[in-house]
């Protein structure tokens, strides 16, 4: 399964417009085909937040589909399976109210956004519920992944829980490389 970027079409009016956010049949077409059963949404006060990496490790991993709802957000994908020929290697997108991208983000794949605006509210489906025995994650900068974060001058702001994830290195990978490399996420 790769990570896949989509912008839903909008159809608008002098009122504002409408999206389909999520419709099971077109993005199975994407390659899509997770099956989503739970919902979660974030609110980041502070322009500079920073959540992730985070993941959930097996029998619990979850594929996500994330959408921006309020503000702009700097959304990270790294390729956690073993085996890969772009293990350890990274996209990012923006993604941004104003435009309705998403970001489907497989599972094996770890997972982070910074926020570039405040008061941002980030929306996101998974495949598996949360399971507080499968959570994982990855330091935000760990110089082996050489995320390249925009950050702002103060650097990002953090939880205690991310502040304190483990190196890379020190990541025993529990994901399977099902075949397709990690590539550049289209643009469009």
């Amino acid at each position: 399964m790769a990570v896949v970027r989509i912008v839903p079409k909008r159809f608008g009016d002098a009122r504002g417009w409408f999206a389909e956010t999520y419709r099971r049949d077109r993005f199975q077409a994407l390659g899509v085909d997770a099956e989503f059963v739970q919902d979660n949404q974030s609110l980041s006060r502070a322009a500079g937040t920073l959540r992730g990496i985070h993941f959930q490790t097996p029998p619990h991993a979850q594929a996500k589909l994330v959408r921006c709802l309020v503000g702009r957000i700097w959304d990270v994908a790294v390729d956690l399976r073993r085996g890969s020929p772009t293990y350890g290697r990274w996209v990012a997108a923006e993604l941004t109210a104003d435009g309705g991208e998403q970001i489907y983000v497989p599972a094996g794949f770890g997972h982070g956004f910074l926020t570039l605006e405040p008061d941002t509210q980030v929306a996101y489906k998974t495949s598996d519920v949360y399971a507080p025995e499968c959570d994982a994650g990855i330091i935000w900068n760990d110089p082996d992944l050489a995320i390249a974060w925009p950050l702002p001058a103060g650097g990002p702001q953090l939880s205690d829980k991310d502040r304190a994830l483990p190196a890379f290195n020190d990541f025993v990978s529990p994901f399977e490389y099902d075949g397709r490399p990690l590539e550049p996420l289209d643009p469009a």
